[in-house]
């Protein structure tokens, strides 16, 4: 199997570069990673039109290579699968990301952004995550990964699964738990300041309001589970599509 790495933290991330090491060590998939040069965190879907995207190339252990890119995660899925820099995965995975990628983050996150570009170019795609700021080690939550992998291919033929890793040691971990999207709410407070030439400019802050319904990522978390979210690009809101169009056929009525 041919796997695609990406991710939003960079090419050199430790989350991006242990995640390859253990599919290295532990498998004999056929591995790429194109990802971006430096920090992307937080860009969301975004993509780049209006600039060029410069590469550096990294020689890999297998017959795939490595290319660090100047846009952003999008971008780098784009470019891998579309811009011919490797032949079509077969399976994308962005991560592992330091930090969470919980409930409505998702909307923000580059980390799900590239895996869920993936899936609109047709490869199926984990967007995985580690939740923790302050831990760094990353071997239990690839060693799980890896470990994993075929169980979850087998049942994962297409779409986006998002999955978040308890950031503790892995004796801690209570268990899997299937969810979905939790609500979380950041209450921004924007800082203004005075730059010494006299521009006002904007430092965001604020604190982050979530809703621990049962069955959600955010309380999977909370209680110390992995947690796996199936998601797809369809935003379509079905239900409410049905009643405009009742709306508009009783409109249209003569």
């Amino acid at each position: 199997m041919h796997i695609l790495l990406t991710n939003d933290d960079g090419y050199d991330a430790p989350g991006l570069q242990t995640l390859y090491r253990t599919f290295r060590v532990q498998t004999k998939h056929d591995l790429s990673i194109v990802a971006p040069e430096g920090q992307r965190s937080a860009t969301g879907h975004s993509i780049t039109l209006l600039q060029p995207l410069f590469l550096t190339e990294h020689q890999l252990d297998g017959q795939q290579k490595g290319f660090a890119v100047s846009g952003t995660p999008s971008d780098c899925v784009k470019l891998a699968i579309q811009g011919g820099l490797i032949p079509k995965p077969d399976l994308l995975i962005s991560g592992i990301n330091q930090g969470s990628n919980l409930g409505t983050d998702i909307f923000y996150s580059g980390t799900v952004s590239a895996a869920l570009e993936g899936v609109i170019l047709g490869v199926p795609s984990l967007a995985v995550s580690l939740v923790s700021f302050e831990n760094s080690n990353f071997e239990s939550a690839a060693s799980y990964l890896v470990g994993e992998l075929d169980f979850i291919v087998q049942h994962h033929q297409e779409g986006l699964v998002n999955i978040n890793i308890p950031g503790k040691p892995q004796a801690e971990w209570r268990g899997v738990k299937v969810t979905k999207l939790g609500k979380a709410v950041y209450e921004n407070v924007f800082e203004r300041r005075t730059d010494p030439r006299g521009r006002t400019y904007f430092w965001q802050s604020g604190n982050l309001a979530q809703d621990l319904e049962a069955d959600t990522d955010l309380r999977a978390i909370q209680e110390d589970f992995i947690s796996i979210t199936p998601m797809h690009s369809d935003l379509t809101d079905f239900k409410c599509l049905q009643r405009w169009q009742t709306i508009f056929d009783k409109k249209e009525e003569p």
